[in-house]
């Protein structure tokens, strides 16, 4: 496992690129646009890892809700798994509430949220890198 990426609730990516792109020199790798959770999100490379740019693009999406609740900061941290199914099963076992009972399709392959109720607090992101 590792960490694949931070992801950083903002209220406009534009705008947060001219601190992390401008300012600090990250390269911007992608910017998507994610219909179904209702965000677009741009990666910026860093060492093994990435910083996620998450903004909602619908007033009703939770990471809207997140902004309008908590304000721009971390929303989440996303582990890298070689077994998404397997990951979920252990959790499960474990007895570590989940957002998402089976993957899902994410930007770059399968993902599934924990519940920060059974983190500590900390939203979760689980995914299986396509290939």
């Amino acid at each position: 496992m590792k960490i694949d990426h931070i992801g950083i609730a903002v209220r406009e990516i534009e705008q947060a690129l001219q601190v992390y792109q401008v300012a600090l020199g990250l390269p911007l790798d992608d910017i998507v646009e994610v219909p179904d959770q209702q965000v677009r999100v741009a990666f910026l490379p860093v060492g093994e890892s990435n910083i996620e740019l998450v903004q909602p693009t619908s007033g009703d999406s939770g990471t809207a809700r997140f902004l309008e609740k908590r304000g721009e900061g971390i929303h989440h941290i996303c582990v890298q798994v070689e077994d998404i199914d397997a990951a979920l099963e252990q959790l499960k076992a474990n007895g570590v509430p989940l957002i998402d009972q089976e993957p899902r399709p994410g930007v770059h392959g399968r993902v599934a949220f924990v519940h920060p109720k059974g983190t500590h607090g900390v939203l979760l992101e689980l995914v299986e890198h396509a290939g």
